[in-house]
Formats: C-alpha cells, structure tokens, sequence
C-alpha cells in the first residue's frame, strides 16, 4: 500500500521505502552519494561533489524551480539515493549511491514517484531521457513500465560529451 503526502514536505511511502525530501542534515550523506565517477558520467551532477556541492544542490532543489527531490531510503532516515519529477516538463530521474545497488530501488522509488506523479500531480505523461548506452538506466526503466517512443534523441553538450538522450514515456 503506498501512502501519499502533498505539499510541503513530501513524503511518499510503499514498497519498503520512504522518499522524502532532503534536509539540510543529509549534506554529507549526498556528498558520499553523488561523488561518484559513475554517477558524474550519467548525470548533470558535477564531480567532485563535496559537501559544499551538496549545499549549493540542497539549495536548489528547495526554491520553487517546479522540481521535487527527494531522498530514497528504507526508513525515512538514511539516504540511498535519489529521484525527482519535474512537474513542468514531466520529466523524471533517478540515482542511487553504489554501494546500494542491485537491491531493486531504483524500480521500486521510480514506480512510487511515477505513481505520485500521475495520481498527485496530475501529469498524463511522464519521461524519462536515457543514453542508449546506460543499460542499467534502461533496464530500471523498462521494469517500470516505461516504453521507449520512436522520438529522434535530443541532442545536447553536458561537460564536454555530445549526448543523445533516448525518451522514454509512462502514460497515465
């Protein structure tokens, strides 16, 4: 059963997970997430991601840009990773922190924040933009019930790379 919070200080929780947003006491513990080569490679987050990183991202993710951030864990607690919606352009994304992997929560808080997109947000259409090369990525969207469309990859430069992103769309 998935229980639903809106507003202010979202908290989303099912499926042994609770994402909630992030707290100004998590900076260390997304400093040691998302300073990661990996991470860096697939993602805008920069590298190195240090605790003064983490506060600029913190700050960020907390105006009113339209994004909602929030940290993944088991027990409302500590953090394991990250997913995030945004409700302008009804894209969605998703890390989590190397040493937590293969443990299915990737799918697990992608199919709870597709849910809360869809039923709280109101968004009939929901995307995500994966290089054709991240099979991890692919695969956790795959598992979710996202469908690769036939769009051609939009295209972009993000630290020095000429990406071709691949969308794929969860329908409401």
């Amino acid at each position: 059963m998935t229980t639903r919070y809106g507003g202010p200080g979202v908290r989303i929780v099912g499926d042994g997970l609770v994402l909630r947003e992030w707290e100004r006491g998590d900076l260390a513990a997304m400093s040691e997430l998302f300073d990661n080569p990996e991470v860096a490679y697939w993602t805008p987050l920069r590298t190195p991601f240090d605790v003064e990183a983490a506060e600029a991202y913190y700050d960020a993710a907390h105006t009113d840009n339209g994004r909602t951030h929030l940290a993944i864990t088991t027990d409302g607690e500590q953090p394991l990773g990250e997913v995030m919606v945004n409700e302008k352009t009804g894209s969605l994304g998703y890390v989590v922190g190397q040493a937590y992997r293969g443990q299915g929560l990737a799918v697990r808080a992608l199919t709870l924040l597709t849910d809360y997109a869809h039923g709280e947000l109101g968004l009939p259409r929901l995307i995500l933009e994966i290089e054709p090369d991240n099979e991890a990525s692919k695969s956790v969207a795959a598992r979710t019930g996202y469908a690769l469309t036939d769009l051609p990859p939009t295209r972009l430069m993000e630290k020095g790379r000429d990406l071709q992103l691949l969308t794929w769309e969860h329908l409401a």
